[in-house]
């Protein structure tokens, strides 16, 4: 889902988000266009960010160039709340007439919106585009369902370690260099200043704890011939489970204060002075410049289980796709390539802060700023993909790793349990979704 410039939304929020794009609505079944005009208004549904200002400007020299280059044609952009956006696109889904022509859409999202039958096939223009080749694999993994292309990449996402430079230096320590050292660090730091946690941590932080589950070698799911099973009990992945939820309880983060904290609460934590570390994103950077912290912190890749490792991120961001109803489908494509093409993200770097998705002008805008360079080295080490089954968006709506996490942190079940029962839940949602 969209995890931009915004931290990671609340729980509550998270839960709304996930069960309007998961709602029943009814679901279209062949809303393809007849014809191809060349002429016309396209409409674009992008979303509304917290400072929009700025995107607005990026966007609308895009569209410039492509009115320039398309005679005829013309674009009307419209940004919509993001916190309405699942309900609006399924309409749109619905209703072809009043469906615009492209939409961005948070990369999660993907799958689901193939099933449902609203975004077009690409992936011949997209194979042709010579841009596309330098895309980052990962993004293009989130455009990609069934081994067809769905969009472009707008941008991307990924986290990493957020420490306390004056902290380690008054206490004489490094930043932790193993997934081992980062957990002892941790209690070491709140043992000698109980007043903060060593590392932030939320049992309803998904994509904080998804990393220390890749990290040991273990899988959300497992795919076979279009099909997914879970594999978050497997033995591999309960091991990642368990570092996870080692660091929940007294010598670090109090279970009674930390199992209900998401990603928000996390970073929040830290910016204001209460974590001596935190796992944040790069989008997380202006929170934490804005906080108590500004000046005394230091950010470095959130480390595997050996020394020089880096534990798997979770590739999150945006994309845009061309709808299936539309009929200005070339018109449409090529407004999608000027929207998310290289000088637009590049552009839309420095406007927004969003790290492109191709992996050369990433290269250049970790140069220009120095706080990209560990995310940008997270990217390149080997970020990951959440399933891309229509049954995620149940998964993670119903919150099922969060409960995992709080029924094990909560000791109300053991880690083998309560992997076993998130396993079935997902196998469930997998099964449904088809």
């Amino acid at each position: 889902m969209k995890l931009s410039a915004r931290i990671a939304a609340p729980v509550a929020a998270l839960v709304l988000a996930g069960l309007t794009a998961t709602a029943c609505a009814p679901q279209t079944s062949d809303n393809k266009a007849e014809g191809d005009a060349k002429t016309g208004t396209l409409r674009v549904w992008l979303f509304q960010e917290v400072g929009n200002k700025p995107k607005e400007k990026v966007v609308d020299a895009a569209v410039a160039e492509f009115e320039k280059a398309h005679k005829g044609a013309k674009a009307e952009i419209e940004y919509i709340p993001v916190d309405t956006r699942a309900q609006r696109i399924k309409a749109a889904f619905n209703d072809p007439k009043s469906a615009p022509d492209l939409i961005e859409y948070g990369n999660t999202d993907t799958a689901g919106y193939v099933k449902d039958g609203g975004l077009a096939d690409i992936s011949e223009e997209f194979a042709a585009w010579g841009e596309a080749a330098d895309t980052d694999p990962v993004a293009r993994q989130s455009v990609t369902v069934g081994g067809k292309v769905y969009g472009a990449p707008l941008f991307v996402g990924v986290r990493a370690l957020y420490y306390r430079t004056d902290v380690f230096r008054e206490l004489g320590i490094e930043a932790p260099k193993t997934q081992a050292e980062l957990i002892s660090t941790a209690k070491k730091v709140h043992k000698k200043k109980p007043d903060l946690y060593g590392l932030a941590v939320g049992g309803a932080y998904t994509y904080g704890a998804m990393p220390f589950i890749w990290a040991a070698g273990g899988e959300l799911a497992e795919e076979n011939g279009g099909t997914y099973k879970s594999a978050i009990n497997s033995d591999k992945a309960r091991k990642g489970i368990e570092a996870y939820t080692s660091l929940f309880g007294d010598d670090n983060c109090p279970a009674a204060k930390c199992a209900a904290m998401g990603g928000n609460a996390t970073v929040t934590a830290f910016a204001s002075g209460k974590a001596a570390m935190a796992i944040g994103g790069d989008f997380s950077h202006a929170a934490v410049e804005a906080g108590s912290v500004k000046g005394k912190y230091a950010v470095v890749p959130l480390p595997g289980t050996t020394a020089g490792s880096v534990a798997p991120a979770f590739a999150g961001g945006n994309n845009i796709g061309v709808l299936k109803s539309s009929v200005h489908r070339s018109l449409a494509v090529d407004l999608m390539k000027a929207l998310t093409g290289k000088r637009t993200q590049e552009k839309m770097f420095d406007a927004m802060g969003f790290l492109p998705t191709y992996t050369d002008v990433r290269e250049t805008a970790a140069k220009k700023e120095p706080f990209v360079e560990p995310f940008v080295r997270t990217l390149g080490a080997g970020a990951k993909f959440v399933p891309a089954s229509p049954g995620w968006g149940r998964i993670d709506a119903s919150l099922v790793l969060p409960t995992m996490f709080q029924e094990i942190v909560s000791g109300r079940k053991d880690v083998a349990k309560a992997s076993d029962d998130a396993a079935k839940k997902m196998d469930a949602a997998f099964t449904d979704a088809g």
